[in-house]
């Protein structure tokens, strides 16, 4: 009875070291990487994270773009799927000419720009010097912008005003 007892006290002495070893606690509701206080400041991503197999993980101030498919076809877009536009008062190469209240409506795509790991672009992405001095993504040497508030797919600003564009592109665009 006595080894019994002792078994029973050193399996529940493993247990308590490896809950707390895990970072374990009772009454814990919250899933493996999930913030579990309401200190935890919140993360902000491109995308939805990778599977923990995939060590790929673009670095922080990455925006990742893809080809998208959407109600007009296929499309150039952000991995968190919100479609960009060109403006056709842009330039190849030059500045974006989208500032003040254009720019209220038509915010500029930032970040360092990287291709989807499926995706192949027929041109290239840039970086150019926008307003306030934001480094704006181009797409073949014109500036990107996403229109505020559109809803994930959405191309809603395609053809507004008669001057933004969605950037067409094609599944053959996708490589899996």
């Amino acid at each position: 009875m006595r080894k019994s007892g002792w078994a029973a006290a050193t399996g529940l002495g493993s247990l308590v070291l490896l809950l707390a070893a895990c970072g374990g606690a009772s009454g814990s509701n919250t899933a493996a990487g999930s913030p579990s206080s309401a200190s935890a400041t919140p993360h902000h991503s491109v995308a939805p994270l990778p599977s923990s197999a995939d060590q790929s993980i673009p670095p922080v101030g990455t925006t990742v773009m893809i080809v998208q498919k959407s109600a007009i076809g296929y499309v150039l877009a952000e991995a968190n799927h919100q479609v960009v536009y060109t403006y056709s008062k842009d330039t190849k190469g030059g500045l974006p000419t989208c500032k003040g209240t254009c720019a209220e409506t038509w915010i500029p795509a930032t970040g360092t720009p990287q291709a989807g790991p499926a995706d192949v672009f027929p041109a290239n992405f840039g970086l150019v010097k926008g307003a306030g001095g934001v480094q704006q993504i181009t797409y073949n040497g014109y500036p990107l912008y996403l229109l505020k508030g559109a809803k994930p797919l959405a191309t809603t600003g395609n053809g507004m005003g008669g001057v933004w564009h969605v950037v067409p592109l094609s599944a053959s665009n996708i490589h899996v």
